[in-house]
């Protein structure tokens, strides 16, 4: 895992590097504000440079299902370059600010460039990996066993007012992830 975040943060500072020769706005987005919604037209790719922000698709239940965790370096619904429409939501977890580069700039410089494509194509073959990884994740049994891989994967949990969007993450209910991390401290500190 450690591998694959090195590549990943190799090609997001690359990207990064490109993507500030690109036209483009700085915006800027507060705690629970979306970035965009389920439906809206695509007009813009971002590119995550503070915060964190995750793209999310409600299910018919009502349950969230987080497929990415955009954070700086990461651009957000990349996959999103050549559709009308967001398939999903995307939603600041933290204050956060993007680059927001309009589709037709970007893909001009795709066609354009290709030490840019080149490194568009790397960044996305690494994110395939990540979201395969993530899968992995979700697919495992239990609620201590997807926080000891999201563990090895991102390192020590966020402060607790942090912990809903990690059991998001992870595909389990704010309930089961409190009780599994009480366990853990009652088995670290036992009375």
């Amino acid at each position: 895992m450690d591998a694959i975040d090195n590549m990943i943060a190799i090609m997001s500072s690359h990207l990064h590097t490109l993507f500030e020769g690109i036209r483009g706005q700085a915006l800027s987005f507060a705690a629970g504000e979306h970035v965009f919604q389920l439906g809206d037209a695509v007009r813009h790719i971002h590119f995550v440079q503070s915060g964190l922000i995750f793209l999310i698709r409600h299910q018919s239940d009502g349950a969230a299902l987080v497929l990415q965790r955009a954070e700086a370096g990461s651009v957000l619904a990349e996959a999103s370059l050549f559709s009308d429409r967001y398939h999903c939501a995307a939603e600041a977890q933290t204050a956060a600010t993007t680059w927001a580069v309009s589709l037709r700039e970007l893909r001009k410089r795709l066609a354009g460039s290709s030490a840019f494509a080149l490194a568009w194509s790397q960044y996305l073959a690494h994110e395939v990996q990540r979201a395969r990884l993530h899968a992995e994740i979700v697919s495992l049994k239990t609620v201590a066993a997807r926080v000891n891989a999201w563990v090895a994967w991102n390192g020590p949990l966020p402060q607790r007012g942090e912990w809903a969007g990690i059991a998001v993450q992870l595909g389990v209910s704010p309930e089961a992830l409190y009780r599994e991390l009480a366990r853990r401290r009652s088995l670290t500190n036992p009375k």
